[in-house]
């Protein structure tokens, strides 16, 4: 076989249909659209009407809600840590934060804060300092030796009484 012999396999291109030429041509006049209306003109899509039934969209009912004081935090997992640390990416005598993740590549930009995960292992001693993190992502930084910071939470004000 050649390159100058390579060809299509039989049907997988169709000759493209022209339309209005002719009556003989079995798509002339109305060009297969039918008669008049809307839908016979060109560029109109009429999504969701159904013709002026109650569409679907407005028979369900609305359900749920955008919290617009959602955080977005960014997800790193223990095992992708060490991953890091194994290539030399991320020193491990140092405190791990959101700078340095960012600074190895492990993070491509820095969200609303970081939450830490326990997916993997871990076997080296760390200091971590995130802004969120799973109890088994706690338990292994522990388990292997390390710290890992959270920011402290403010308290509701107790009732003042003199």
């Amino acid at each position: 076989m050649k390159l100058n012999e390579l060809s299509d396999l039989p049907g997988a291109r169709h000759s493209k249909k022209r339309l209005g030429r002719g009556i003989g041509s079995g798509s002339g006049k109305t060009a297969g659209r039918g008669v008049k209306g809307q839908k016979s003109r060109s560029g109109v899509a009429i999504n969701g009407f159904e013709g002026g039934q109650m569409p679907l969209y407005r028979r369900l009912p609305k359900r749920g809600f955008t919290n617009i004081f959602a955080k977005d935090f960014n997800v790193v997992s223990v095992g992708r840590i060490q991953a890091a640390i194994d290539a030399g990416k991320l020193d491990a005598a140092a405190t791990i934060d959101s700078a340095a993740l960012k600074a190895s590549g492990i993070l491509r930009r820095s969200k609303d804060g970081v939450r830490l995960l326990g997916d993997g292992e871990l076997t080296v001693k760390l200091s971590i300092s995130v802004d969120g993190a799973s109890k088994s992502a706690i338990e292994k930084v522990e388990k292997a030796g390390g710290t890992v910071t959270l920011p402290v939470k403010a308290e509701a004000p107790a009732d003042a009484e003199a």
